[in-house]
C-alpha cells in the first residue's frame, strides 16, 4: 500500500517531479501529461459519481456508480503505471491488462443492446451526470492524444492506449444509457441549425 507522510516536498520549486522510483524529470514532460491527464479524468468521473448519487434510488442508479468506481480503481493503476520508468518497473506493480479492456467492451455492448441507433451527435449536457461524462470522454481523449506521443518516445505498456481508448468510447455510452434509463434529455446535433428569434426574452 501507499503510505504518504509527507504531502511537500519542494522539488516542483524548479519545475521538476518525481516518477516512481525516483526518476526527476521536467513538470511538462510528456508522461507527467499523461498520467496528469488521467488524473484529471479521474476527478471528473468523481463528480458524475457524486451527481448520479443524488438520483432517485434505483438498480440503474447504483449499477452506473458501481461501474464508474471500477474505473475510477483501474485509472489509478493506469496512472500508476504511466508514473513509473518503464526502467523502473518494480515487483508487485500492477499493469493494465487485456481483460480490463474486454470488461470495459462487455459494459458497452451491454449498455448498447438497450440504446436506439444514434442519429447524429450529441450536444454535450442535458442533466447533471451526462455533462460530467460527456466532460470526461472530452478529458480521456486528451489523455488518449498525450499517451501515443508519449509511446512515440518511451514505452508504454501493451494495453495502455487500448484501455483509454475504449474507455473514451464507454464514456460516450455511459451518457447516452443514462439519458435513455436514469431520466436525463438528450440534445442531438443539428447540423447548419438556422438562427430564429427564441432567444430573445422580451
Amino acid at each position: 500500500m501507499v503510505k504518504i507522510n509527507k504531502v511537500y516536498t519542494r522539488t516542483g520549486d524548479r519545475g521538476n517531479t518525481s516518477l516512481v522510483g525516483g526518476r526527476v524529470v521536467a513538470k511538462d514532460d510528456l508522461r507527467v501529461e499523461a498520467y496528469g491527464t488521467v488524473d484529471e479524468l479521474n476527478c471528473v468521473i468523481g463528480l458524475a459519481r457524486t451527481a448520479n448519487a443524488h438520483k432517485p434510488p434505483s438498480r440503474r442508479r447504483d449499477a452506473l456508480d458501481t461501474i464508474l468506481q471500477f474505473v475510477q480503481q483501474r485509472l489509478f493503476d493506469l496512472g500508476s503505471e504511466l508514473a513509473t520508468h518503464p526502467d523502473d518497473t518494480y515487483q508487485g506493480q500492477i499493469f493494465v491488462q487485456a481483460e480490463d479492456v474486454t470488461w470495459l467492451e462487455t459494459v458497452i455492448d451491454r449498455m448498447n443492446a438497450e440504446l436506439a441507433p444514434l442519429k447524429s451527435f450529441i450536444l454535450p449536457g442535458g442533466g447533471q451526470v451526462n455533462a460530467f461524462l460527456h466532460q470526461a470522454r472530452a478529458v480521456c481523449r486528451r489523455a488518449e492524444r498525450i499517451t501515443v506521443a508519449l509511446a512515440r518516445e518511451e514505452r508504454v505498456g501493451e494495453q495502455v492506449v487500448p484501455y483509454i481508448n475504449r474507455l473514451s468510447d464507454a464514456l460516450f455510452v455511459f451518457g447516452r444509457w443514462v439519458t435513455a434509463t436514469l431520466d436525463e434529455p438528450e440534445t442531438l446535433w443539428q447540423p447548419g441549425l438556422a438562427y430564429d428569434d427564441s432567444w430573445h426574452w422580451d
